[in-house]
């Protein structure tokens, strides 16, 4: 492993300890301070349009100048965008801020993140496939999203740390961290000189044949991600009322999550090493019974187990996806491919307020039972659709 993969597993890292921070923090904050449920999750559904539209272009953009200036550039604009998100929250609660600016502060502020900060991962996705073989890509894909997963574990134990020296630290913190891996990448990624006549122009699409179908995968699994990371606050708060400390409970929520989908990751692509269609078909396996069991949960114990098992699930799915997208392609499609994959990735932060908070809003457990619905038809599509199986990728 080379110093340059090192800070580009740190810069996923980095960001993965203010996303899930953000998702803790963020919704039962702006709630207590006036805005509904859905206002919340539209706040995160325009910086996740923003993240739909540019992800794409960044992923264009490192085939041209470079995954290591695309990556620092996400980094800077993921740093600037914890700060802008951050600082409105704080100036409304100490009442310098009139709370009619709240909302469309918020959204300013997480729009830069879906602007700028959805560089780094189509720009760090490329370059590990640049750099890896293809019996090595699926492992390697996977320790990418277990660098991004072990931040999204950090950031609720270290964020909760920093929020007792003041509310805002952690995200200073955060961002701080950002900053110092985009100056790693820097000094370490090594970046060779790309010549105008090396440059071959990408030939794929959003609805090439090799292409569309793990897009499809990826945009379903997003928008059951998205539903639950979004109502895991609102969830908790509401189904279990009598419990103290619910911060906290929230917290361990988002931990088990993260830290089952790290397991699973090195469990089935490393000691296991199952091919990638297996990956894609336990892993919608255990996200549809998680679901349709957490539907029915009576006990805040329970509601764990259930997330452990849908972070078993994700964490086979999401490596997968993206390796089988990235082994059906040539190398001048790399970065095109990695930026497709990213821009459809935010798409169930964009249909959250337009579907999962309507449906939540009717009776909490049937989101739950609609995002085991989803899976299952992504069990299907898998099955039926030959481009699963063409190659297995063992």
């Amino acid at each position: 492993m080379n110093s340059g993969s090192v800070w580009l597993k740190f810069g996923l890292f980095t960001v993965g300890l203010g996303q899930s921070f953000v998702f803790v923090l963020v919704p039962p904050l702006a709630r207590d301070l006036g805005l509904s449920e859905i206002q919340t999750s539209t706040i995160f559904a325009i910086s996740a349009i923003a993240w739909a539209l540019t992800s794409a272009g960044w992923g264009r953009a490192s085939d041209v100048y470079g995954r290591r200036n695309i990556a620092i550039l996400g980094l800077i604009g993921y740093s600037i965008s914890m700060i802008a998100l951050i600082t409105p929250l704080f100036l409304v609660e100490r009442n310098i801020l009139a709370i009619s600016f709240l909302f469309p502060s918020l959204i300013l502020g997480r729009l830069i993140n879906g602007l700028v900060g959805s560089a780094t991962r189509p720009a760090s996705f490329a370059y590990i496939a640049d750099h890896s073989r293809r019996e090595d890509r699926t492992l390697e894909f996977a320790r990418m999203e277990s660098s991004f997963l072990i931040g999204t574990v950090a950031g609720p134990l270290f964020g909760g740390i920093l929020f007792v020296i003041t509310k805002e630290t952690p995200f200073y913190v955060f961002s701080a961290l950002a900053l110092i891996a985009s100056v790693g990448l820097y000094f370490n990624l090594k970046e060779y000189e790309i010549k105008p006549q090396d440059l071959k122009k990408s030939n794929i699409s959003y609805l090439s044949s090799n292409v569309w179908p793990f897009l499809l995968l990826a945009a379903l699994t997003s928008l059951c991600l998205a539903s639950l990371y979004q109502s895991i606050g609102f969830y908790i708060t509401d189904t279990f009322t009598n419990l103290e400390d619910l911060p906290i409970l929230i917290s361990i929520s988002f931990a088990l999550l993260s830290i089952s989908a790290i397991v699973s990751q090195y469990l089935f692509t490393d000691f296991i090493a199952l091919n990638n269609f297996k990956l894609l078909i336990l892993g919608s396996i255990l996200m549809s019974s998680s679901f349709l069991a957490m539907s029915a949960v009576d006990s805040i114990a329970t509601y764990y187990l259930t997330l452990i098992f849908n972070g078993f699930g994700l964490g086979l799915l999401r490596p997968a996806t993206a390796s089988s997208l990235s082994l059906n392609q040539l190398p001048e499609n790399q970065g095109s491919a990695a930026g497709y994959l990213g821009s459809v990735m935010p798409i169930g932060h964009m249909m959250v307020p337009l579907i999962a908070m309507p449906i939540y809003s009717i009776q909490p457990h049937y989101l739950y039972i609609f995002s085991s619905g989803l899976c299952i038809f992504i069990i299907l599509f898998i099955i039926v659709h030959p481009i699963f199986k063409e190659n297995l990728f063992d």
